[in-house]
């Protein structure tokens, strides 16, 4: 095996063992902002599937931003519709930086990851494909210096 093919093969075996040990989740997905300038009319939009309508979930929002977003939080408008077509609406308002503006999450360079609860012990009633739409609702129609944004769904158990 030559060595660049042992690296590769390296390479899957970690990437095979990292994704293997989160047996929790059950969806995950980000995407990314274009230009890193999330305009209100901009709705990320995800499409999750759900079979398992006994185990409660956990639903956690991810925002990715650089270090020059100028704000200590990010309010969210988020629509779940179901199924059937029943729609909840919430405003959520996400805390990325403490009192004295230290950036929180885990970052790497100039980005900053953050995972943060937005609902606990939920169950899903309906088996099928749900929607998730995000928007931003921080009163400026365009909203600097988010990299991400994504959706993370795990059993609760």
């Amino acid at each position: 095996m030559t060595q660049k093919n042992c690296k590769n093969f390296l390479l899957l075996c970690i990437m095979l063992v990292a994704f293997s040990c989160d047996s929790k989740r059950v969806f995950e997905e980000n995407k990314e902002i274009a230009g890193s300038v999330w305009n209100r009319n901009n709705v990320v939009s995800f499409k999750i599937p759900i079979t398992d309508t006994l185990s409660p979930h956990n639903v956690y929002l991810n925002i990715r931003q650089n270090g020059q977003y100028n704000k200590s939080n990010i309010y969210l408008f988020i629509n779940i519709i179901s199924p059937k077509g029943d729609k909840i609406r919430d405003t959520v308002n996400c805390i990325l930086a403490d009192t004295k503006g230290k950036w929180l999450g885990s970052g790497l360079g100039d980005l900053y990851n953050n995972q943060l609860m937005y609902k606990h012990n939920i169950g899903f009633p309906h088996a099928g494909t749900y929607t998730f739409e995000i928007e931003q609702a921080m009163r400026v129609d365009n909203l600097k210096n988010v990299e991400d944004i994504g959706v993370r769904i795990e059993r609760a158990r």
